[in-house]
């Protein structure tokens, strides 16, 4: 499979690496907007693009994929503001994409376990719900895409919280999410429960960028001769991944 790579930074090295590891041919990078000038040919001959670059990039990336006919992997967050505009204009064009606030394997699992989790805490309101992430200091936005992915899967659970904010707060109907930035922390989410007389607590933390990268290769695996818009958890029910661990 020939892969294009948008953002060749940490995340987009270690990409590499897997890829060729899996047998995988790299034919185009880009790391800034001034990279991606003169290369169309070599973006339109790639079968699939991975974006891990910048949030005030990724939907020009997006779209630049779209215009090269080269299904499009975006594992870059902060940008979903935007989202639905982009699945219309994937939808308009019979394009690809399949997006993701974490690639991590583990991290998508553990997106299942707090589904379940908030639907059975919701019968018991005298528990208090929060959300606690921590990331190294290079990651920009926050709280962190996947944080943001926890706080909604929780609301669409509880009866009562309406909303996330990314601070302490006395609303109740508000969820609080709290993040914290330390140095050489790949990522670390816990989603806690607390009354007055226990606390039940879920915790993911990632060790390294690997579970990422494994995760984001793995997708541009599966979407390649896919058309419309997808997410992990579509490969998830999709995908068995007991060899893919080693």
């Amino acid at each position: 499979m020939k892969i294009a790579l948008s953002g060749y930074g940490k995340m987009g090295k270690e990409i590499e690496k897997i890829a060729l590891e899996r047998g995988h041919e790299i034919v185009v990078t880009f790391n800034d907007s001034d990279d991606w000038v003169g290369k169309e040919e070599e973006l339109a001959n790639a079968d699939v693009a991975i974006e891990f670059s910048m949030p005030q990039s990724v939907v020009s990336n997006i779209f630049r994929c779209f215009d090269a006919g080269t299904p499009v992997v975006v594992g870059t967050t902060g940008w979903f503001d935007q989202l639905q505009h982009v699945r219309e204009v994937c939808w308009k064009h019979n394009r690809s994409l399949l997006y993701a606030s974490n690639f991590s394997v583990g991290v998508n699992l553990f997106f299942e376990v707090n589904k379940m989790l908030a639907k059975l805490m919701n019968e018991h309101e005298e528990y208090h719900v929060s959300i606690e992430e921590i990331h190294h200091t290079a990651k920009l936005d926050a709280p962190s895409g996947t944080a943001i992915s926890l706080a909604n899967d929780i609301i669409d659970r509880t009866d009562n919280k309406n909303v996330w904010v990314n601070e302490k707060s006395d609303k109740e109907y508000e969820l609080e999410i709290f993040s914290h930035r330390e140095e050489s922390v790949p990522g670390t989410h816990v989603v806690k429960y607390e009354s007055d007389i226990d606390t039940i607590e879920i915790t993911h933390t990632a060790k390294s960028r690997v579970g990422f990268a494994k995760g984001a290769v793995l997708a541009a695996e599966w979407l390649v001769n896919k058309k419309g818009v997808y997410t992990m958890s579509d490969l998830i029910k999709d995908v068995k991944f007991e060899g893919f661990a080693k």
